[in-house]
């Protein structure tokens, strides 16, 4: 029995030798071939199939497990579909295609190559699409979303994806601004002066979200800068471009903006006259108690008057901005990004950390429909 014994642990041991030497000839030797040359990085050969269908099997559990137990916003808001789709026309189309331009040659020689959403953006689940959007995938060519703080931009997307194997060529050039992207003509152009040049910067990045008339694209998701404070449009470019006010949206815009050509955009959309827009919300009892708010605070909770930064009345700080008649949608947002410090945005963010923080729900709702209530968003 003992000799029984030795024998097999003698077996085992060189069991395990030859395991050791394996591994480490197979390490050697994968060594080698790296640093050999041999094997080929080049994208024109594509994927063999077996290689294509290991890669995307390995993608698709890694997304799914990812996204256990993710929690899925409504995705029908007003304006989410506008935002995502700014957004997509301005930075997905050019690998991805769409109705209206085929996949572009240069990113179908890619491995792996782009897919057609259109084909696959309905194979996978609303988590799913909001997983691979925020945080890319690696060795693809597909880059994570430019702001880790804004998911409700991602979310915005993901709604956009979710119709886009439905739309035509017209849908997609109402939604992504396309048209307005290829219009060059601007309303009150000789506003620009000198520094017309950033004429293509309104109408290919600019005017696909905010419109070329400053008040919006869309019902309410997008804020109206016609009219508003040339400083404050101006300071938030620059926060912007610095990283210190969030957006996965806005940021990759600004960063390409010099001083100068943020000054002439503010000030050509400062200049613009704001509309008339009829005000989307009607509850005058929460409009009477927004009133309240903005006029008085709340003592009670350390809630100062809104009116003495935001007006309406005396010009206060030009670097706040102006809120009478901005849309109560995007009011609500930016509150709700302040609560949760996901905003960021310039030197006086912090002020409005601590307010936010303090407000109720309810009482968010009722100062944005007072404030959307108000006619103009020009002071005078």
């Amino acid at each position: 029995m003992t000799d029984l014994r030795t024998r097999a642990v003698a077996y085992l041991k060189q069991l395990a030798v030859a395991a050791v030497v394996l591994i480490v000839l197979g390490a050697l030797g994968g060594f080698f071939v790296m640093l050999s040359g041999i094997v080929p990085i080049k994208a024109s050969s594509g994927h063999w199939a077996i290689t294509k269908a290991i890669l995307d099997a390995a993608k698709r559990r890694s997304v799914a497990t990812h996204t256990l137990g993710m929690k899925v916003p409504p995705l029908d808001r007003p304006g989410m579909v506008i935002i995502g789709g700014g957004q997509y026309g301005f930075a997905c189309e050019a690998c991805h295609g769409s109705p209206a331009v085929k996949q572009p040659r240069v990113a179908a020689q890619m491995t792996p190559r782009p897919p057609d959403l259109r084909d696959v953006a309905l194979t996978y689940t609303p988590d799913e699409l909001f997983y691979i959007v925020k945080h890319g995938i690696k060795f693809t060519g597909m880059p994570a979303w430019p702001s880790r703080q804004r998911a409700d931009e991602v979310w915005s997307m993901v709604a956009f994806l979710r119709e886009l194997p439905s739309m035509d060529a017209k849908r997609y050039e109402d939604l992504t601004g396309r048209a307005i992207a290829q219009d060059d003509r601007l309303p009150m152009e000789d506003m620009l002066g000198p520094a017309a040049d950033v004429r293509p910067a309104i109408t290919q990045n600019c005017a696909r979200c905010h419109g070329v008339d400053g008040r919006g694209r869309g019902p309410g998701a997008l804020p109206k800068l016609a009219g508003q404070r040339w400083e404050y449009i101006a300071g938030s470019l620059a926060a912007y471009a610095r990283g210190e006010r969030h957006s996965g949206i806005m940021e990759p815009v600004a960063a390409n903006l010099g001083t100068d050509e943020m000054q002439a955009i503010a000030r050509y959309y400062a200049g613009l006259p704001r509309g008339d827009d009829a005000p989307g919300t009607v509850d005058t009892r929460l409009i009477q108690e927004g009133r309240e708010i903005a006029e008085r605070g709340v003592p009670g909770r350390l809630i100062p008057a809104c009116t003495e930064c935001h007006g309406p009345g005396t010009e206060r700080n030009p670097n706040y901005p102006r809120l009478a008649g901005q849309h109560a949608d995007y009011i609500a947002q930016q509150l709700g990004l302040f609560k949760g410090d996901r905003r960021g945005g310039t030197a006086y963010r912090k002020i409005m950390l601590k307010i936010a923080g303090q407000l109720t729900e309810e009482q968010v709702k009722a100062v944005a429909a007072y404030y959307e209530s108000l006619r103009e968003l020009r002071e005078r």
